[in-house]
Parts: C-alpha cells; structure tokens; sequence
C-alpha cells in the first residue's frame, strides 16, 4: 500500500478544506485509516480515524468541524475540514494499518504505512 496526499494549501481563518489521500493497491478487509498532523517542533498528532466498520473517532479540537471518509470504489480517504482555525494549521499526514484496535487507532504508533504529507496554512 501507498499513500498519496493532496489538498493542502492556504486558507482563510472560518474557511474550509478537503484533503484527499490517494490509497494505492489498498484491498485489506480489515483496516484502520487515519489523519494525523504536525508542526514544526512538535510530535504528530492523531486528530481523524476510521476503521473498516464505519466507526469514526475524532480529536476533541476538531469533533464538529472535521468529517472523515472513505470512497472505496475511488480509493480515497479524505478529511473534509469546515471552519478552520488558525491551530489546525500543519502538515497533515494518512495513515492506514491492517488491524483494528478502537483504543490503539489514536496513537501514531499505531500505524505503520503513511503518506509524505500536505501542508495547511492558516490566515486570519
């Protein structure tokens, strides 16, 4: 499996973004998805995951604002990001690991295939 995210780019403080990662020669049965981000200085943060059930879990911070998805015929994962803030700015990263652990899916350690990553930037 490769990952291939796009979608990053600047936006506005209220506005809004989708990123898309593209999950190349993706056929588990049994998987975990998720979307971490990072800032300079900073570890990465879990922040979106799905697993192959449909069960979604998401950071606080974000619970309200930002919706994860699969598109299984078009092997896409993706983050629709609405009111964004100036804090969820970052590089954002997907993840995947075929497994399921509902209490493991938070933690980078986690995951073990991950995408190169997509900047978001944030202006007031």
């Amino acid at each position: 499996v490769q990952l291939l995210e796009s979608g990053g780019g600047s936006v506005q403080a209220g506005g809004s973004l989708r990123l898309s990662c593209g999950l190349s020669e993706f056929a588990y049965d049994i998987y975990s998805l998720a979307w971490f981000r990072q800032t300079p200085g900073n570890e990465r943060e879990w922040i979106a995951a799905l697993s192959y059930s449909g069960t979604t879990k998401y950071v606080d911070s974000v619970k309200g604002r930002f919706a994860i998805s699969l598109d299984n015929a078009k092997s896409m994962l993706y983050l629709q990001m609405n009111n964004i803030q100036s804090e969820d700015a970052g590089e954002y990263y997907c993840a995947t690991k075929r497994a399921v652990s509902y209490d493991y899916m938070l933690r980078r350690e986690f995951y073990d295939t991950w995408g190169q990553g997509t900047q978001v930037t944030v202006s007031s």
